[in-house]
């Protein structure tokens, strides 16, 4: 079986506007594991650790209250909702103002990941695909069991600039927040 390399891939997020002129960012990934592995990446605390910007606190059940906390305080705590619940293929959350869905099927031996974040500021686009780009590659390195030969913010680095230029000056407006700069320094 062949492990996930996200620097062998071109798995850049799309950007399109969707329905009520809110913003979409859609990725999608193929991992060459079963859904059931990858689900557990997708909702299990340790799992999580690893590749999502947050702790999750709340129950694994659609309607369910929900708290993301970060970390290392590299941003705010939030309150969101566990909108759809479906093992092991269907997760979507309100985060914050904004909605986060993973959507995964079977594919041969392994699995095709789709996710969803859809929000209403443009500016902050490029920002967040980098953000969510970094995580989806942190996912990928779970899921094969190994370590990432970066840290998540070197990772963002890395790929901003391409996001930048792909989703251009309108996407490109709101850099990271304050949190995130004093935790990880200027990009």
């Amino acid at each position: 079986m062949t492990v996930h390399d996200p620097d062998q891939e071109l798995d850049y997020g799309r950007l399109e506007q969707g329905d009520g002129g809110r913003w979409v960012l859609r990725f999608t990934r193929q991992l060459p594991h079963p859904p059931q592995k990858v689900w557990r990446a997708l909702t299990e605390p340790e799992h999580l650790k690893t590749w999502f910007p947050s702790d999750i606190e709340g129950e694994r059940e659609a309607g369910a209250k929900l708290r993301f906390v970060f970390r290392e305080g590299e941003g705010s705590t939030m309150d969101g909702e566990m909108l759809a619940f479906d093992p092991p293929s269907l997760l979507e959350m309100r985060w914050d103002a904004e909605i986060l869905r993973f959507e995964l099927r079977p594919d041969g031996d392994g699995s095709v990941l789709e996710f969803t974040n859809i929000f209403d500021e443009l500016g902050k686009a490029a920002r967040d695909a980098a953000g969510w780009h970094a995580c989806l590659d942190l996912l990928g390195y779970d899921v094969d069991g190994r370590e990432p030969p970066w840290p998540s913010n070197e990772r963002w680095k890395h790929v901003q600039g391409h996001y930048v230029e792909r989703l251009g000056p309108e996407a490109s407006t709101i850099g990271p927040p304050q949190e995130w700069l004093e935790v990880y320094g200027d990009s």
